[in-house]
């Protein structure tokens, strides 16, 4: 992969537009997320608890949910499905076959 021309800046300011959209689109599942792109919301909440390295795993959900992620499972997480589920698995194994 090239390495990224995209500034400290840019990305900072990138990732709080993403964060702020998240928080607004609670409809978007992150099994959904995760089914398509490979990627959800706590995985952005894993990569901010690593690349900060003093934020507690809480911590950090908490600042990507804009709550407690106990208060936005209860709130907004529906039951997934088993086509959801197995979506999922299959996006997980290509992040695997990825690296």
């Amino acid at each position: 992969m090239a390495e990224s021309r995209i500034n400290d800046a840019a990305a900072a300011a990138a990732f709080h537009r993403l964060i702020n959209h998240l928080q607004r689109r609670a409809d978007a599942q992150n099994v959904d997320l995760m089914g398509l792109a490979g990627f959800c919301r706590n995985c952005l909440a894993d990569w901010l608890a690593e690349a900060d390295g003093t934020m507690s795993r809480d911590e950090a959900r908490e600042a990507i949910y804009g709550m407690p992620y106990s208060d936005w499972k209860a709130r907004y997480q529906a039951e997934a499905t088993p086509e959801q589920l197995a979506r999922m698995e299959e996006s997980i194994a290509r992040n695997k076959a990825s690296l």
